[in-house]
């Protein structure tokens, strides 16, 4: 353990520090700015520095760890209770502290800049999703205020009111031209940042790895990889799928136990990402079945669940299954294997 700890609440602009001894006693607080709170820490012997897990956390983890010291995101969800009476920059940083001494808080990993570009691609590309959904909601409104349903898809929606423009008064044209250029435009963006995520990742083999799993595509994988960074952070399987919050939330006491529906817990567009991988790959594995071509142990598996608890159960099941395929893909360093039992 380093001879001194210290919890840090991170700002923009004003730092306040809680500086401690091994055995947890506050010796010395600090409020600085900016400049002088990289000096100060520059300049101190290696000690351990707890913050909460922030947006600006890792870039300082970073940082730190180049200077020599030790560095430990804590979550804030979990620093939150240690917090007593009014939140103030002091009392957060008592709150690190007691937290810290809590040796069953898993600290965050910190990300490398590789991951956090990662993690930025897709939250862009996101954003574009969620304003292409409101236009184009928008967009079928108005045309069937006009009589004229839009087909499901948004590629043939976007086509079918171009061919039918004509029929709208000029005021409407003139509304929905620059609507229908944005729609294309975010479309356009959208592939273009995809290309840019198998540019990124085309040399990572845990990437390529983990897109030999069925359900598994460039986002969900590519996602992963930015927000797990390495799989040895999970000591088992299941504890990666319990952070993905794709396991039974549990109710016990005594002899009784319950499990429940799943916890959603953890990273939601992680768990969105899986679900939907696992929606396609159930939805493949009956399209093979009803062919008549033969399944994969779990697609049969998947099939079956299916046929007694509906869809929607079945793939949430499949998802926590993939979850854990993943982790053992990942921890090995070998791609997929259908089938496959260890010796």
């Amino acid at each position: 353990m380093k001879n001194t700890i210290i919890t840090i609440d991170l700002a923009t602009s004003v730092f306040e520090l809680a500086i401690a001894t091994p055995q947890y006693r506050i010796t010395q607080r600090r409020r600085l700015d900016r400049d002088a709170f990289r000096q100060f820490i520059h300049e101190q012997e290696p000690a351990l520095l707890v913050m909460e897990a922030c947006g600006s956390a890792h870039h300082w983890g970073r940082l730190f760890r180049e200077w020599g010291h030790e560095a430990l995101l804590l979550p804030a969800q979990y620093v939150r209770p240690y917090r007593r009476r009014n939140k103030t920059d002091r009392t957060d940083c008592e709150a690190l502290l007691e937290a810290y001494r809590c040796e069953g808080i898993k600290p965050v990993a910190i990300k490398s800049i590789g991951q956090q570009e990662l993690q930025q691609m897709h939250r862009l590309r996101e954003q574009w999703k969620r304003t292409k959904v409101a236009r184009m909601n928008f967009l079928r409104g108005v045309f069937r205020e006009q009589g004229i349903p839009l087909p499901a898809s948004d590629r043939e929606a976007l086509r079918e009111a171009n061919l039918h423009v004509g029929q709208l008064s000029s005021l409407t044209l003139y509304m929905l031209r620059p609507l229908m250029q944005e729609l294309e435009t975010l479309e356009t963006h959208m592939a273009g940042l995809e290309q840019q995520l198998i540019h990124a990742t085309r040399q990572n083999e845990t990437v390529a790895n983990l897109q030999t799993i069925p359900g598994i595509g460039l986002l969900t994988s590519t996602a992963l990889v930015a927000a797990v960074g390495k799989a040895e952070q999970f000591q088992s399987a299941r504890q990666f799928a319990s952070w993905l919050g794709i396991t039974p939330r549990e109710s016990s006491s005594g002899n009784r136990r319950f499990l429940g529906s799943i916890t959603k817990q953890g990273n939601t567009y992680l768990r969105t990402l899986l679900v939907h991988g696992a929606r396609s790959a159930l939805v493949a594995a009956k399209r093979q079945a009803k062919s008549g071509k033969p399944l994969a142990r779990l697609q049969e598996w998947a099939v079956k669940l299916e046929q007694r608890s509906g869809h929607n159960k079945a793939a949430v099941a499949l998802a926590n299954k993939l979850a854990r395929t993943v982790w053992a893909c990942w921890k090995s360093g070998k791609p997929y294997q259908a089938g496959y039992c260890p010796a």
